[in-house]
Formats: C-alpha cells, sequence, structure tokens
C-alpha cells in the first residue's frame, strides 16, 4: 500500500518563520511581495519560510533539500517546537488527534518531545562522559522510565542498530559511523513515531553515508517510521525519499515523488539540481521502457530485441506465458527490488514491476543476458533492453550538457 494512503503524520499548513523583532512588519513586507533580501534591508528580519504548505503521511521518509539557507532545517526544527512559527500552523498527530506546536502550550510541547517527536542530530549530539548504553538511554532517563526497564530498551535498540557489543565504549572509540548509528539508537530508543533528522550522515565520508544510508532503508522496511530528513545531497534525497520538498529562500518551490521531479521540473532552479543527479536510484522502468505497442511482433510472439533473438508468448490477459532465445525456451520468473540478482540463471526471463530502478534492471540484464520484461497486475507492459537503458542515462547526460551551457 502506498504510503500516501495512510493517515497525515505532520502537515505543514502556511507556514512563516521569521526570526527577529519586528514579526508584524516583517509578515507585512513578506505580504506584499517582499524577498529575503529586501525584508531584512527594511524590518532587520530573516525569513526563514514562507508559507509552507505539505502533508507528510505516516510510514514516508519526506526529504528537505535545498542549496545552505534555503530554510530546510530551519523548517524541520519547527516540527519539535526548536523554531517558533510566526503565522501558520503545524500539526502533528498524536493517537486521533493533531497538536498545532506552533501554539500548543508549554506542557504538550514537552510531552510531544518526550514521546512523539525525536531528532537524530547532524554531529551525533553525544554526551563523551557517557558510555554508548547510557547515551542510548538518556531520553528514557529523563522521562523517569526504571532502570531496568530502561536497560531492556536500550538493549533491544542497541541489537537493531547492531551496536550490542559496543555498549560499554565511550564516544571516542567509535567510529563516526557507529557514532551516528548510536544516535539512531537514541531516537529509536524513545519509540518516537516521528523522527528528525538533520543532515544526519553529511559529516561522513562518502562510502559510511552510503552504507548508513542503505541501513536506514533496511530498517525502515520494518520500523515504518515517519522520517522527515534534511539534506543538500540531492542523491542523497532520491535514493531514501518517497516525498521530497525542494527549497529555495524559505519557499517550498516544488514537492513531489523523487520521479516526478526529475522528469518534470518546477524551474530552472530545480532543473539544474536534477540535471546532476544518479539516474540508477531514480528513474523506474516504466519511465524509459519501449512500450509493448511499439513493439514488433512475429505471429502470436512479441520480438524484445532489435535483432529478433528474444521472443514472448502472450496469452489473452498480456500475461507472459513463454520465452525463446534464439528457438531455445527459457524461464520466466517473477522478481522485485529485493530478489538475489546473482542467483539468477542465463536462461531465464525476468518479469518485475514497471516501478523497479534503473538499477535493478541493469542488474538483471546484466546476470541474465536477456531483457527485462516490465509487468503491471501480471501483464506486460514494455521491455527494458540494452537501448532502453542506454536511452535513459543519455538522457541526463543530456541535462547535465544543458545545464553547465
Amino acid at each position: 500500500m502506498s504510503v500516501t494512503n495512510n493517515p497525515v503524520a505532520v502537515s505543514f499548513r502556511n507556514v512563516d518563520i521569521m526570526f527577529g523583532d519586528k514579526q508584524k512588519e516583517a509578515l507585512e513586507a513578506l505580504d506584499a511581495g517582499g524577498t529575503r533580501a529586501s525584508i531584512l534591508k527594511e524590518t532587520g528580519s530573516v525569513l526563514g519560510a514562507a508559507d509552507a504548505s505539505i502533508d507528510i503521511h505516516e510510514g514516508e521518509i519526506c526529504v528537505l533539500m535545498g542549496l545552505s539557507g534555503s530554510g530546510k532545517s530551519t523548517l524541520l526544527r519547527a516540527v519539535n517546537g526548536l523554531n517558533d512559527v510566526a503565522r501558520g500552523e503545524l500539526l502533528v498527530r498524536d493517537g486521533d488527534q493533531m497538536i498545532d506546536m506552533a501554539s500548543c502550550n508549554s506542557e504538550t510541547l514537552r510531552s510531544m518531545r518526550m514521546n512523539r517527536v525525536a531528532m537524530v542530530f547532524q554531529q551525533f549530539g553525544l554526551l563523551p562522559w557517557r558510555t554508548v548504553e547510557e547515551n542510548v538511554g538518556l531520553g528514557l532517563e529523563l522521562r523517569g522510565m526504571e532502570k531496568k526497564e530502561r536497560a531492556e530498551r536500550v538493549a533491544e535498540k542497541l541489537e537493531l542498530v547492531g551496536l550490542a557489543q559496543w555498549k560499554d565504549k565511550y564516544a571516542h572509540e567509535l567510529s563516526g559511523g557507529m557514532q551516528q548509528r548510536v544516535g539512531l539508537a537514541r531516537a529509536f530508543a524513545t519509540d518516537a513515531d516521528i523522527l528528525l533528522m538533520d543532515e544526519p550522515f553529511s559529516a561522513l565520508d562518502p562510502l559510511i553515508r552510503n552504507h548508513l544510508q542503505d541501513f536506514l532503508l533496511d530498517l525502515q522496511k520494518n520500523l515504518k517510521k515517519t522520517i522527515i530528513f534534511v539534506s543538500h545531497d540531492l542523491d542523497e534525497a532520491l535514493k531514501i525519499g518517497n516525498h521530497i520538498a525542494i527549497m529555495e529562500e524559505g519557499r517550498i518551490v516544488q514537492y513531489g515523488e523523487p520521479e516526478d521531479i526529475v522528469l518534470n521540473p518546477a524551474n530552472e532552479y530545480v532543473a539544474e539540481f536534477v540535471a546532476h543527479m544518479n539516474p540508477l536510484n531514480v528513474l523506474q522502468g516504466a519511465s524509459f521502457m519501449t512500450p509493448l505497442a511499439d513493439l514488433k511482433r512475429d505471429g502470436d510472439e512479441v520480438i524484445l530485441d532489435a535483432k529478433g533473438h528474444f521472443k514472448v508468448q502472450l496469452n489473452g490477459n498480456n500475461e507472459p506465458v513463454g520465452a525463446t532465445f534464439d528457438g531455445e525456451t527459457a524461464r520466466i520468473v517473477a522478481c522485485d527490488d529485493d530478489t538475489a540478482v546473482h542467483d539468477l540463471g542465463d536462461d531465464v526471463l525476468v518479469k518485475a514491476p514497471s516501478s523497479m530502478k534503473m538499477r535493478w534492471n541493469i542488474e538483471i540484464r546484466h546476470h541474465t543476458g536477456w531483457p527485462v520484461l516490465m509487468v503491471e497486475n501480471g501483464s506486460l507492459v514494455g521491455v527494458v533492453g540494452d537501448d532502453e537503458i542506454y536511452g535513459g542515462i543519455l538522457r541526463q547526460t543530456n541535462l547535465k550538457a544543458a545545464a553547465s551551457e
């Protein structure tokens, strides 16, 4: 089920954030069409966010991204009340009710911070005089949880992030990646359903950062937390985000699913961002496949490649029921993103959902030697082979060239 069918967990409704003493004058200047620079000049106030309106659903990862100073961290920190909202509503789900973090009283705000919303920081935020175990249990200790229950909860979360054997170590004895996993465990220990992650991997080297992105995605498959993730790295955003909000000077200039943003940038600012992204983790097969209607036929068979080596037979519902390579029969196997591609043989024609990312299409094409059948509800809708893969990559290369001109 798509996360967009889930209830809304966090809702930004026309949120404005201003820093400075002249809030009223600054908001009036904003309403009059003022920019960040003009508002600063006129009032001395800094525009943090302007008219931000998005819904984030339970169980999704929403990435806020943009250049430095775009307002992404400003917006994130308003979710747990670290930044005040000057105008608008910022609603966070608490059971069956939505709490307005912009106007709730201090007692409610404290409760939400303790029980509903947890934060993972860029610089890990570990206390050097406390062990790993003590750092993970800090929030539970502040909440007043009994020592025995706290120890059980901490042990469970350390096991979850693979650091159980490091519980008695101190921060300086851990690598950067391990320290960040301690930060994740501390957030998980609160059992908060909403996690705020402010560029949590940006201080790490690229290899460790990539590993932790995969680690987070693996955890998310089981935990299904609502995660608001700040990043300035588009490849990271496209890899982990269900939805992405691209910000410029405090405003959300485009919000949508990763592939939609790549294929349909809202303006030149967004187009320049996506021109330099890696298409492998973003583009779905449906975006670069050759549709069924464009494939040639040989009697009751569909030809899958230009030279006519690969053919597939369809039933009345366009479901693949047989395949041949130069007349030799091949097996048809259903695969998805979790399939162990290395276990596939060279006599296998794979049928995969048309939403499968380019990377997996390439992996399957490489290991089987066959094109990949794109299916929806079991019916063939297109094919991905060498020409389609090259076309998808060349499209991105052309975008890069255009952006550099």
